[in-house]
């Protein structure tokens, strides 16, 4: 439950200063019943504002299916951004919607967006071990002998004194594969394949969890359930 002038403010129509205007023009309701008091608690799944229901009540998940040359980034230097493309509304939502996790700006694939902070942490923690797939294209001949250093536990990336954690390889053609990660290091795929001299030439993250891009066209997203992330 949450205030009127709350509410109003949470969904990104107006400050709560400027709630009492909204509030006394009658632009919100209830089960039917105009709410014109701004301590008024009220279920936001039952409130209309003028005349329509509030997008996402329960907060936001989204899976979208990110093209390459958008970034997961607020730096207006770095544009396009993903921010840009949704709409403005949901950017108005305090808090307003984020990344779980990034994509850099030549990856394409699904990327999860929440206004749930509980959300981000579930999904980008390395204790919950979220799987993340990835399909990878290089530049030479991949050898078979990887498949054992990624699963081992050993390899380490440029700069790290960390191991990464054992992640499963599996060749689909001499030059591409799919790769399944526990964590999210910084551009992990990418340096593990450059820790054997190897040049990832495309980079396409094809699932979260249990969460694919069936359809769902580039470009685009929907609305969807942890359930879908975490599995029955």
């Amino acid at each position: 439950m949450l205030r009127a002038d709350q509410l109003l403010s949470r969904f990104g129509f107006c400050s709560r200063r400027e709630s009492s205007a909204w509030l006394h023009a009658e632009r919100l309701s209830a089960a039917g019943v105009i709410i014109d008091r701004p301590e008024k608690r009220i279920d936001p799944t039952s409130v209309l504002v003028d005349g329509k229901p509030l997008e996402f009540p329960e907060g936001m998940l989204l899976a979208y299916h990110k093209p390459t040359g958008v970034t997961c980034s607020h730096n207006p230097s770095e544009a396009p951004l993903i921010y840009d493309i949704l709409p403005p509304a949901w950017m108005r939502r305090q808090p307003p919607p984020e990344t779980i996790g990034r994509l850099d700006k030549e990856t394409s694939g699904l990327i999860l967006l929440t206004d749930n902070g509980a959300f981000v942490h579930r999904w980008s923690s390395p204790r919950h071990e979220t799987a993340k797939t990835y399909e990878v294209t290089v530049d030479a001949d991949i050898p078979p002998d990887l498949v054992a250093i990624f699963a081992s536990g050993t390899l380490l990336l440029d700069g790290e004194s960390k191991p990464c954690r054992p992640a499963t390889l599996t060749l689909t053609s001499p030059r591409t594969a799919t790769v399944r990660l526990l964590e999210g290091r910084y551009h992990q795929v990418r340096r593990m394949f450059a820790a054997h001299s190897l040049t990832v030439t495309r980079l396409h993250r094809s699932g979260v969890g249990a969460l694919t891009l069936d359809g769902i066209p580039e470009g685009t997203w929907r609305e969807v359930q942890p359930v879908d992330i975490d599995g029955p």
